[in-house]
């Protein structure tokens, strides 16, 4: 539980958050020639660069975990945004909500989707303040 202690909550949060571009992205900009694939592959390569870079550069206490967290809440905003979205968009309510049996897998995604971004994260801290061979960060 002291390493859930040591996380960086705000920058966890605003991270999450940043992902919810990802579904806003592909909701903007459907019906464009972009192929929808296209849309969703390239906002999550975006988003997970985005969560490596923030995870390393911040010094986060545990950048795996910490991504880990940031998926978590990514996926509940976008639980939330679909619920309020999809009956606004379509005119009536669709996505995990409408499925809840899809809620449980959405959030294990999106937490091994933060896990991944937390693990480049942990590359860019070593990179960024030379840590590859004492395992420390330089002052």
């Amino acid at each position: 539980m002291n390493s859930l202690r040591e996380l960086n909550w705000p920058l966890l949060v605003v991270l999450g958050l940043l992902g919810l571009v990802r579904p806003a992205a592909r909701i903007t900009l459907e019906g464009t020639q972009l192929p929808t694939a296209v849309i969703a592959l390239g906002m999550t390569v975006l988003v997970t660069g985005l969560w490596a870079l923030g995870l390393g550069l911040a010094r986060a206490a545990n950048p795996v975990l910490g991504g880990i967290v940031a998926g978590l809440v990514y996926a509940i905003g976008a639980i939330i945004l679909s619920g309020l979205l999809s009956p606004i968009l379509l005119g009536h309510l669709e996505g995990p909500l409408a499925q809840p049996l899809a809620i449980a897998p959405m959030l294990a995604t999106s937490g091994v989707w933060g896990a991944i971004a937390g693990g480049l994260g942990l590359i860019v801290r070593r990179i960024r303040w030379g840590t590859w061979t004492t395992g420390r960060v330089r002052p």
